[in-house]
């Protein structure tokens, strides 16, 4: 699923780039920092930017997340504090950076399935509110799918979205809520799958602080955190994916 260059001058191995972008991702050392084994930083800093503007991280995403398992989806946002070198630039606001209590932060939406391997992933400013990407992340639940999402998710207007899907959601009320609602405690407890995945991602210095100024660039990043979650629970009849393992 790499581009393939079969003219022009012979270019360094995908594998060994490779290799150098999960190093940085893994360390979260800056690009100058690459060990010269990976081949020239600029190589590999080039090719990473190079294939997230061709979506190449997108369609290894989507071509691992289309065999999910949809009998359960839990969705939920996880934040991520911005350090100094990614703030540093100009119009930040326009970059999923936002202000709050401690400093600027961003804010990873997920989805996951029922293992808890991710779906579908996206990026707002921090202090966004949880459900701001419900219509968007939720809008290709399946007829039958179970729904599972924390107090944050209670709104008439995605349990209503869910429905008319032909899904069902599992989301605790609110201390609030006056009117009462179904609710299962026992099936909710399934939903610390999702808190599982982010703690997965965030061993990966890269996304468990965001250094990058670009929301893209921060974005690619925790896909390719996600990547290698799926390359490590797929079977093995993925030749052309698990040069990245």
């Amino acid at each position: 699923m790499l581009p393939d260059k079969p003219r022009g001058v012979r270019r360094v191995n995908d594998r060994r780039v490779l290799n150098g972008i999960f190093w940085v991702l893994r360390s979260g050392a800056p690009w100058r920092d690459l060990p010269e084994n990976y081949g020239p930083r600029t190589t590999c800093y080039n090719r990473f930017v190079r294939w997230r503007r061709a979506g190449v991280w997108d369609h290894i995403m989507d071509a691992l997340a289309a065999g999910h398992d949809a009998a359960v989806q839990m969705i939920d946002t996880s934040i991520v504090r911005v350090h100094q070198h990614g703030a540093c630039i100009a119009d930040n606001n326009q970059e999923d950076m936002g202000r709050s209590r401690g400093g600027l932060t961003s804010k990873i939406h997920a989805v996951v399935d029922t293992n808890g391997l991710p779906v579908h992933l996206a990026l707002t400013p921090g202090e966004a509110h949880d459900n701001r990407l419900c219509s968007v992340l939720l809008s290709a639940l399946l007829p039958k799918t179970m729904l599972l999402a924390d107090r944050g998710y209670d709104a008439d207007w995605i349990r209503e979205l869910a429905r008319q899907q032909g899904a069902w959601a599992a989301i605790p009320p609110k201390r609030n809520r006056k009117d009462p609602i179904c609710f299962s405690p026992y099936r909710y407890r399934a939903r610390n799958l999702i808190e599982r995945f982010f703690n997965k991602i965030k061993q990966c210095r890269r996304v468990a602080t965001r250094y990058d100024k670009l929301a893209a660039n921060y974005l690619a990043f925790v896909k390719l955190a996600s990547i290698r979650i799926w390359l490590r629970a797929c079977p093995s009849g993925l030749p052309t994916l698990s040069l990245c393992a």
